[in-house]
């Protein structure tokens, strides 16, 4: 293995194991202490350990994922199942121990699912976003993946995991369990998309302007962003016009506004959203891009 392949495999596992420890701590301090539904196997595990106090939750975790496994060597291949298999042990290991080490007092249920969420979206986002999983739904939600490739990893926990809470509520006899839980997974969600898909924030410009060509290699020489001339025409005055589409990073806006106005004050300048923007200067396609 080349020393940069073997480097960027051990970045990926130091991420994910950081991640798993956020997961952790997040678990025992927001949720279990406060009875906020928790979507996936772990609400199994919580629904059992509530009952019967002597079973470990990240023991059930830990069985309950292998048929789970079985489905992701088969459809997911070797990486991502080996990477969620370190990540499903990790943190569930982390939840135990962590458990074992620290009790954490109750608080304001509140507090615990918007906190809750918060962290739990980052140490989901920081684990999915290097190919692995937690098992359980999460890797239900990467397997459905597959056939609904359109649809962000996020909404396909949700709509995986609202069935388990309704199932932790019944547990709990506490329909307020239920609804924190909804809400703190709704947080966990948007926080975990924004960490997948949010964290390269990137912009593309469409400019129309009597100066095209000119204005195209002032952006290639002080921006260092390419240009693409799309061929538009004026509905009132039925002239053909140069339109100039550019990608560029949110830190870029500024001074792409400035140089346009620089160039022609009368300029139309629209900036949009970039969902995403694969290529030179920008991110590489990577083989378990989600």
């Amino acid at each position: 293995m080349k020393k940069s392949s073997l480097m960027s495999l051990l970045n990926s596992y130091l991420w994910i194991t950081l991640g798993c420890a956020v997961y952790a701590v997040c678990f025992n301090w927001f949720y279990v202490p406060n009875q906020i539904g928790f979507g996936g196997l772990t609400a199994l595990g919580m629904i059992l350990n509530h009952f019967i106090p002597a079973i470990p939750i990240g023991t059930v975790v830990l069985v309950a994922n292998i048929p789970l496994f079985i489905l992701g060597w088969i459809f997911l291949g070797g990486h991502t199942l080996v990477s969620s298999l370190y990540a499903m042990v990790i943190s569930s290991v982390l939840v135990d121990l962590c458990a074992m080490v620290y009790t954490f007092e109750p608080m304001d249920p509140m507090l615990a699912a918007i906190f809750g969420g918060v962290a739990l979206g980052a140490s989901l986002g920081m684990i999915f976003a290097k190919g692995a999983t937690t098992g359980g739904t999460d890797l239900i939600a990467r397997l459905l993946k597959l056939p609904f490739g359109w649809l962000p990893m996020g909404k396909l926990i949700l709509v995986v995991d609202l069935s388990m809470l309704l199932s932790v509520s019944i547990a709990f006899r506490s329909l307020d369990s239920a609804m924190f839980g909804i809400i703190s997974l709704y947080i966990t969600t948007k926080v975990m998309d924004e960490v997948l898909y949010g964290m390269d924030p990137s912009k593309v410009a469409y400019i129309i302007t009597n100066n095209p060509r000119p204005l195209a290699q002032a952006i290639d020489r002080e921006l260092d962003r390419g240009t693409t001339f799309l061929h538009g025409e004026g509905s009132f005055s039925g002239q053909d016009k140069l339109v100039l589409m550019c990608a560029f990073k949110q830190r870029q806006i500024v001074p792409l506004k400035a140089l346009v106005h620089e160039m022609d004050p009368d300029a139309f300048f629209i900036a949009c959203d970039a969902h995403e923007v694969l290529g030179e200067c920008f991110r590489r396609y990577q083989k378990n891009d989600l």
